[in-house]
């Protein structure tokens, strides 16, 4: 059985792009360790997200998390200062924030990192340093592969086209699905977890926090709860994943191949 760690920059991310992953993984027999960076909090009067975080992660079977323990720089134009006593992802020492990971990767002789892609998927700051810090961490652990999370380009678009057109909430605005995560020629690793999508789904509703914020994701987000499993299914059944030492062409179906 192999160890694989994923390194994700806020609470939630790790079901949105690896949920049905690691659940797969965990059912397989391998362990499964979550790392985040940040505790999900803009300004120290946030509510801290951890808690929902364990709750995810215990629906998908992970067996041990950890958080480096900065704060969310938030996205947008604006770059704001740093919170009294805590810095910012985005502005972290790449070196420092590596050693960090580094120690985790090491002490659980890590198989496999799970990180994020050089534009972090959609420019987010704090998705950006993943990948950096990611990538220098296994360097410095020796860890034997890294896999890039990602979404197919040409179905963010689809669905941002569609929502607009239906007056409903997308994933990502048009402008951003038009660059956003990789083109589905460069994908190595397309996995099937539908047999994990309700675990998934569940996992991102442990996320009530990010949920309830938001007026029309919480609505859409209770249409969704409601879907019969196999249409559930369809909607998360697959996830996927970028070797940047793999050329394109070849699809393959196991994190681990």
């Amino acid at each position: 059985m192999a160890t694989v760690v994923a390194f994700h920059a806020h609470p939630d991310d790790e079901a949105i792009l690896t949920g049905g992953t690691l659940a797969r993984a965990a059912d397989d027999g391998h362990r499964v360790v979550l790392v985040v960076a940040t505790d999900g909090r803009v300004s120290n009067d946030d509510v801290e997200r951890l808690g929902e975080l364990r709750s995810s992660a215990q629906i998908l079977g992970v067996h041990r998390v950890e958080c480096l323990g900065y704060a969310d720089s938030g996205f947008g134009p604006e770059f704001y200062p740093d919170p009294r006593g805590r810095v910012r992802f985005g502005r972290a020492d790449t070196e420092r924030a590596a050693e960090q990971l580094a120690a985790i990767l090491r002490g659980e002789g890590a198989d496999l990192l799970l990180s994020y892609q050089p534009n972090g998927g959609y420019g987010h700051r704090d998705h950006v340093q993943v990948h950096h810090v990611g990538k220098r961490a296994a360097e410095l652990a020796a860890t034997p592969r890294v896999l890039e999370a990602t979404m197919p380009r040409e179905s963010l678009l689809w669905v941002a086209r569609a929502a607009r057109l239906l007056r409903l909430p997308a994933p990502y605005p048009l402008d951003v699905a038009r660059t956003a995560y990789a083109p589905q020629a460069a994908i190595t690793h397309r996995i099937n977890v539908f047999r994990f999508a309700r675990q998934k789904r569940d996992a991102f509703a442990a996320h009530r926090s990010q949920i309830s914020g938001n007026a029309a994701a919480a609505r859409l987000f209770a249409v969704l709860l409601r879907l019969p499993p196999q249409v559930a299914g369809l909607m998360f059944g697959r996830e996927w994943f970028i070797d940047p030492t793999l050329p394109p062409g070849r699809v393959y179906r196991d994190i681990f191949e």
